[in-house]
């Protein structure tokens, strides 16, 4: 199998490259199978405190591989509809990944973002684009609803007009756009992208993981909650906190820093 999602650990910092640059990283399910494989391993790798998923020459992702599923049309109608079922299950399960995984995963995007690129871009937990952004729906356009949570997403983070003149019109949006819209949460030029986003990583390979992961999960969960129910959820959640060796370090330091100053 052709290595499609490139991976490389430095400084607690793994970055996962998908590669395949002839066809704007289109998404295959050999990617899509390595990205979640090694989401797998950064999970249980104590090494690893920030995630970085970039595309490789210049692009992000131009959504779906348009062969595969141009190959199914000579299958049978159940055939194609199973197909699409398993296909999409295996997809899915990275974008659960994402969500779930007990470490920040930064996205670095540029270029072409487009069909289940966007999908990946909302999942990640914070995303810095190169001014050369341009970001599309692209499903309707050949006949297909989005996938990877992009109707999820998008609603919550974009309102729900905006979300659907972004998924039925199919417009191309710019860079500052999409940091208008809250789809990134920063904006710099092209040659200073792999700079930023290493100091972000960075940042984000900084804060406790235990209070971390926490504060990703009530976000994460917060939606699906009543006012109550987050209520507790961010009771149990902080007392949990308090037990870590990370608070008592950091709560003497900065008491001692007070007293000393």
């Amino acid at each position: 199998m052709e290595t499609v999602v490139k991976s490389h650990l430095h400084e607690s910092l793994l970055t996962l490259t998908l590669s395949r640059p002839a066809f704007l990283n289109a998404l295959t399910l050999d990617m899509a199978s390595q990205l979640k494989a090694e989401l797998l391993q950064a999970q249980d790798n104590d090494q690893v405190r920030c995630i970085i998923i970039k595309g490789d020459a210049g692009h992000f992702m131009a959504g779906g591989d348009l062969v595969y599923f141009a190959g199914t049309l000579s299958m049978s109608e159940q055939e194609r509809h199973q197909a699409g079922l398993e296909a999409i299950a295996l997809v899915h399960e990275t974008i659960s990944l994402i969500r779930s995984i007990r470490k920040p995963v930064l996205a670095s995007v540029q270029g072409a973002v487009a069909g289940f690129g966007v999908s990946i871009l909302a999942a990640c937990d914070l995303a810095i684009a190169g001014a050369d952004l341009k970001l599309t729906s692209a499903y309707c356009q050949v006949g297909l609803s989005p996938d990877g949570g992009f109707t999820y997403f998008l609603p919550r983070m974009i309102g729900e007009k905006r979300a659907k003149a972004v998924t039925l019109l199919n417009d191309v949006y710019n860079a500052e756009q999409v940091l208008q819209m809250g789809l990134v949460n920063q904006v710099v030029p092209v040659e200073q992208l792999p700079e930023n986003t290493l100091l972000l990583a960075q940042r984000l390979a900084q804060v406790p993981q235990h209070a971390l992961a926490q504060a990703k999960g009530l976000i994460n969960q917060s939606s699906g909650h009543s006012l109550e129910q987050q209520l507790q959820a961010e009771q149990e959640s902080f007392a949990g906190c308090m037990l870590t060796p990370d608070f008592a370090q950091r709560v003497t330091a900065f008491v001692n820093k007070r007293k000393s100053s």
